[in-house]
């Protein structure tokens, strides 16, 4: 990886996009088990549709996750300054995530930068959106 300079980047940059494939019930399992969250609204499709929902769906943070792999593929986990979220729809098994980033502003204080985050499903419907701030060499 290429870690971005700050001299070089510019407000408007795009991050590369980080495209997933789609929600399969075996992720979810997995990050169940990886993250200590069980919920059974997220892996059980009969509470899920107790609770009222056609069928489990993928944990918040996981969606949260992946806009987090998006930021550490494009500069290292140790530059990160700070990350946050807004959870906005709910990912459906059979979503397409796409997570996508973009530099919103420069700070020349810190050499940090802020980069807008947003997580989209297949049919362009806006999953998460959050901010983070990327300290850069």
């Amino acid at each position: 990886m290429s870690t971005p300079r700050f001299d070089t980047v510019q407000v408007g940059d795009l991050l590369p996009v980080l495209q997933l494939e789609p929600l399969r019930r075996s992720t979810l399992a997995l990050f169940a088990g990886a993250s200590g969250d069980h919920n059974p609204i997220h892996i059980d499709i009969d509470f899920a549709r107790q609770a009222g929902m056609s069928d489990v769906f993928a944990h918040g943070m996981l969606g949260m996750a992946w806009l987090g792999r998006l930021l550490t593929q494009w500069a290292p986990q140790s530059q990160l300054r700070q990350f946050e979220v807004r959870f906005l729809g709910i990912t459906h098994l059979a979503n397409a995530v796409s997570c996508s980033g973009r530099i919103a502003e420069k700070r020349d204080s810190d050499r940090c930068v802020r980069v807008q985050l947003q997580s989209t499903n297949q049919h362009g419907q806006t999953k998460i959106s959050g901010d983070a701030w990327v300290a850069l060499p």
